[in-house]
């Protein structure tokens, strides 16, 4: 699952990211209401769940979610202290898919993501993106900024396994094993030829895949 999280407390923005990261959740983070405006007014595709504080300076949580309404059906849980009866109410008259009050347990909120997206019918598995780059693992298809990339098999295969790890770098040696097989026999020159059409193939977004000399690739947002 990819999370957007709406929060300006930092301290608590850091324990969530670490427990859902570690879960192999992404975790975006934004601190400020009217950043987070923005965000909603231009679209939150590729995210699976907002959590959602009220109390943000810029704009609150009430004012935000009502934004995100106008156009989107992506569940949004508040994760607020304020835990009066009205404004619990006005939560889910917004539209909110769950309203939580501080303190609490980071695995049921975790939970509780995890059960919504289940519910709603997304598949997190299916759905790979960084930066300009989204792949659909299930049709099999590649997309940069939007438009369609031809990928061949195995250029699809190796961009599958970049993106699983994106940011970690990646030898040759990993590529060859996971990609062409523990049963090729050749040189890893291979793997050099390949990354050099997928980045061709992938235009703009080719040089997100990053050269560690000495050490292989590396696939990055930028």
């Amino acid at each position: 699952m990819k999370i957007l999280l709406i929060e300006d407390d930092l301290q608590i923005c850091e324990v969530i990211q670490k427990y859902f990261t570690d879960q192999g959740t992404e975790v975006v983070r934004v601190t400020d209401g009217q950043a987070a405006m923005k965000l909603a007014e231009s679209g939150l595709d590729g995210y699976f769940v907002v959590l959602l504080d009220i109390m943000l300076p810029g704009a609150d949580g009430f004012t935000i979610c009502r934004s995100i309404r106008r156009s989107s059906d992506i569940p949004v849980i508040f994760i607020t202290a304020r835990g009066r009866e009205q404004d619990i109410l006005h939560g889910y008259e917004l539209g909110c898919d769950d309203y939580i009050v501080k303190p609490f347990l980071l695995s049921a909120l975790y939970a509780k993501c995890s059960a919504i997206v289940k519910r709603t019918g997304k598949n997190p598995g299916s759905i790979l993106t960084c930066g300009a780059i989204k792949l659909d693992t299930v049709r099999l298809t590649c997309y940069v900024n939007g438009h369609e990339a031809e990928l061949t098999p195995k250029s699809f295969a190796i961009l599958y396994y970049l993106m699983e790890h994106k940011g970690w770098v990646i030898d040759r040696d990993t590529l060859l094993d996971k990609v062409w097989g523990n049963d090729y026999f050749g040189v890893d020159r291979v793997v050099d030829n390949h990354i050099k059409r997928l980045r061709k193939a992938l235009g703009s977004a080719g040089g997100q895949i990053h050269t560690v000399i000495g050490r292989g690739y590396k696939l990055t947002d930028k």
